[in-house]
Formats: C-alpha cells, structure tokens, sequence
C-alpha cells in the first residue's frame, strides 16, 4: 500500500515537471521568437533610416544645383534646403524606432513635395528668362544698328558743325598800317620817318559773311616797335590759360556786310625799325602785317 503510494506521488512529480519543462521550452522558444522579431525590426528601421537620409540627401542635391543657377528665387530655395539638412540631422541622431521613423518619412515627403513646386516655378521661370533672353539679343542687334547709323550721323553732324563753325568766323583781310605826323591844325601828313611821326594808323577791313552771327565783335589789336615794346594801352587780357597784352581794341557792329575798319594809335619817340602788327579775336590771331620806319 506504502509502494503504491509513492508512486502516486512520483507520478505526480514526474508529471509536475513534465508540464514545467514543457513551460520553460515554450517560454524559451518565445524569447528566441521575440529576440529574432527584434533584431529583424532593428535591422529593417535601420535599413529604412538610411533609406531616408539618403532621399534627404538626393533631396538637397537637388536644392544645390538649382540654388547654383542663381535665380530670383534664391532667397527661397537656400531656405528649404536649409530645412533638410535640419531634418537630416535630427534624423541621424535620432533613436532608432518605427514611431519617430514614421514621424521623419511624413516631413521627408512634406519637403519632397514642396520641391517639387519650387521646381517647376524654377522651370517656368527659367523659360521665361530664355525667352526675355532671346528677346533680348534681338533688341541688343536693333539697338546696336541703331547705334552703329547714329554715331555715323553724329560723325557727320560733327563734320557739318565743323564746316558750319569755320564757314561762320570772320575774315579780317587788308590789314594796313601807315605813320603820320600830325600838324597842329589837325591835318595829317604821312611820313616814314621814325623822328617825325606822332600817330600809327591801323586799317582791315571785315569780309561780308551772311552766314556769321552778326552784333558787336571786339578785336584785339597789337602793335609792337622794333625794340619788341608793345604801343598804346600795354593792356593784358587773360583768355583761360592763355593771356594777350595789346594795344588797343575795336568794338564793330557787324550786319553781315563789308566793313572797313580805322583805328588811331597815337605816340611819340617812335623807334627806327620793323613794326608788327597783328589782330586776335579774342586769343586766335587772324590777321598779321608789318611796316618799317626809317
């Protein structure tokens, strides 16, 4: 009865640990299972992390190569791209778990589409840009035509003002000068003598010119002895850099007509010798002669 007792109780022994080492298989099977499910999870979001950094990569290439084209819209592709390489920093420091995974795939697809309207914007704008170019190189050719007809024509205004201006300046012709004395009386005797003569008489006459300006014209006259002094007023009259000492000046009202012009330069103690004369409108000289007094 005491035998058949004790292998009741071993039977039951048997069987309590049959049923724990069925337990623990079972347990150890689910561990196994879970730590394969793991690592097969691990590997797959790391394998999707990358997959992921390397869209954002691709992604700012893509920003780069239209930032290098520097368009108007510049400002606001450096902008996005800035945003990527953001994300891709988050992203490479970020824990490795489907949930952020997800949160990082929804903003690669959120900045992904918004290139992609950036981009075609930058297309159009680049068609635009090449039509205004070729519009452009059309009017450069009309313009440089133009250019090319008008300095032809200013080239030739400047001829025709140059004829213009030489055409309209004064000729002074018949520049005379004579020496006499002159008596109390008033009357004048011509001499050649330098002992006898008192008073130089300066004439020129001015050519008609109907296409010179007409009024008053002021010539500067000159007279200088054998002895290089200047007669008469030695007045000195500065014309920009460069400056006249003359003798004496004559104001004409010139109407487009001949005029015959006399001046008087009176004096004493005339030196012997060759005398100049010359005539300046203003600091040209237009007109030279000389005489002589014995």
């Amino acid at each position: 009865m005491e035998n058949q007792n004790n292998n009741s109780k071993l039977k039951a022994v048997i069987g309590i640990l049959a049923i724990l080492l069925i337990g623990s298989l079972i347990y150890i099977f689910k561990l196994t299972s879970d730590a394969k499910t793991l690592e097969t999870t691990i590997v797959t979001v790391k394998s999707e992390k990358e997959s992921v950094l390397k869209d954002l990569a691709d992604l700012k290439s893509t920003y780069d190569a239209a930032i290098a084209e520097n368009t108007s819209m510049s400002d606001e592709l450096i902008a996005e791209r800035d945003k990527v390489v953001k994300l891709m920093e988050q992203l490479k420091s970020a824990k490795g778990d489907n949930v952020s995974l997800m949160k990082y795939k929804n903003q690669y697809k959120a900045l992904e589409q918004k290139m992609r309207n950036l981009m075609e914007e930058v297309a159009v704008l680049k068609s635009k840009n090449q039509e205004l170019t070729s519009n452009l190189d059309s009017t450069n050719v009309v313009l440089e035509d133009s250019k090319k007809y008008n300095q032809v024509l200013v080239g030739q205004n400047e001829e025709l003002a140059k004829t213009v201006e030489k055409g309209s300046k004064l000729t002074v012709t018949n520049l005379k000068t004579a020496s006499y004395k002159v008596r109390s009386s008033g009357k004048q005797i011509a001499t050649d003598k330098a002992s006898r003569t008192d008073m130089l008489k300066v004439n020129f006459t001015i050519a008609e010119n109907k296409i010179a300006k007409s009024g008053d014209k002021t010539y500067y006259v000159q007279v200088i002895d054998a002895k290089n002094n200047v007669l008469g007023d030695k007045a000195t009259i500065s014309f920009g850099d460069t400056s006249l000492t003359y003798s004496f000046t004559t104001t004409v009202k010139y109407e487009n007509k001949t005029v015959e012009v006399s001046e008087q330069l009176p004096g004493k103690n005339f030196a012997k010798g060759t005398y100049f004369v010359n005539v300046f409108d203003k600091a040209e000289l237009i007109s030279k002669s000389s005489f002589s007094l014995r």
